[in-house]
């Protein structure tokens, strides 16, 4: 939009945060680096039957697949965490699905971003994007300034860990771009020791997560039965899994200081919704499912898929239950 130079992005930044973003930053509309990493792992069937993944994989490859004049591409976090202890007899559902989908959440905001940039520049076209998108959303983040690649593959910022959604908005206004953050686990190999079911693993001299075996795949997207061996490692987990993100140091608690990860304040996400006993959800019918789930990304996994993860938490808490002294 013009041979000016970049559009300075303070105006730009301060919008985002007023709309309760927690970070904010610009990357160039180039190429994602990791692609052909992505590539490689479709490949190992690493994505497990996540079709759309290796189906649209083309469209991730360059941000100009879905907006042809992208210049710049403003990448936002929106923090999640809040205390998430689990409860007896109800379901263990990861922290992201603990309130509102985040999906709507998110796009109502990255809109509004996208509208103030066409109020600005007139001429300017947008696109918002969060993970439902065919973008490699993690990558933009982490050029536009706002984390890094832990072992457990998740984007964290080394002072607000790794609780937050990312959410990107395309435009064709070209913005002063941010560098790229840098930082490591060292050799910190907690998430790798902790995952239950061994889904984090070094592969072509990277860590990958083989969603093959991950509980959060396993509970959310596969459909139809679990493998008895996989499911008796799934532990309570009833929807998700936070065990690589909540044994992480950038976001566990220690012994002299709160927990470390950045708390969210966004209403939609501390509406904690009652949800059914885990012995009702075992039998829970349609008209039930229906009338508790709406809004909720619990919807993903399906009735069936509830039905089934019900049943398997049951027997894992069964199972681990203590014995009774004396």
């Amino acid at each position: 939009m013009g041979d000016s130079g970049p559009v300075d992005s303070a105006a730009l930044k301060a919008f985002a945060r007023s709309l309760g973003f927690a970070t904010v930053g610009v990357a160039p509309a180039i190429p994602p680096p990791h692609f052909a990493a992505y590539k490689d792992w479709i490949a190992a069937d690493r994505h497990a039957s996540m079709d759309y993944l290796s189906r649209h994989s083309q469209l991730r490859s360059d941000p100009k697949q879905l907006l042809p004049t992208v210049e710049s591409v403003v990448a936002v976090t929106l923090n999640y965490a809040q205390a998430n202890e689990p409860i007896e007899g109800d379901p263990r559902i990861a922290t992201y699905a603990l309130g509102r989908d985040y999906h709507r959440v998110m796009r109502a905001k990255l809109d509004r971003l996208a509208d103030w940039i066409r109020i600005e520049f007139p001429e300017a076209e947008c696109r918002s994007c969060v993970d439902s998108a065919p973008i490699l959303e993690r990558d933009f983040a982490w050029l536009a300034g706002l984390g890094w690649f832990g072992k457990n593959t998740m984007l964290i910022d080394s002072r607000r860990g790794s609780y937050f959604f990312i959410g990107l908005v395309l435009t064709s206004v070209a913005f002063e771009s941010d560098a790229p953050v840098h930082g490591g686990c060292g050799n910190c190999r907690a998430c790798i020791e902790a995952c239950p079911t061994g889904a984090i693993v070094f592969d072509d001299d990277r860590w990958q997560i083989d969603a093959r075996h991950c509980i959060s795949y396993l509970t959310i997207e596969h459909e139809g039965p679990i493998d008895p061996t996989l499911a008796a490692k799934m532990e309570d987990w009833t929807f998700g899994c936070d065990v690589c993100q909540d044994v992480c140091p950038f976001n566990a608690a220690r012994e002299s200081q709160p927990l470390r990860a950045a708390q969210t304040t966004e209403p939609d996400f501390l509406k904690k919704r009652a949800w059914p006993s885990l012995v009702e959800l075992t039998v829970i019918g349609q008209d039930d499912w229906d009338r508790v789930s709406p809004g909720s990304p619990l919807r993903r996994a399906g009735l069936e898929g509830i039905r089934r993860n019900a049943k398997i938490t049951l027997q894992n808490r069964r199972t681990h239950r203590p014995e009774p002294e004396g």
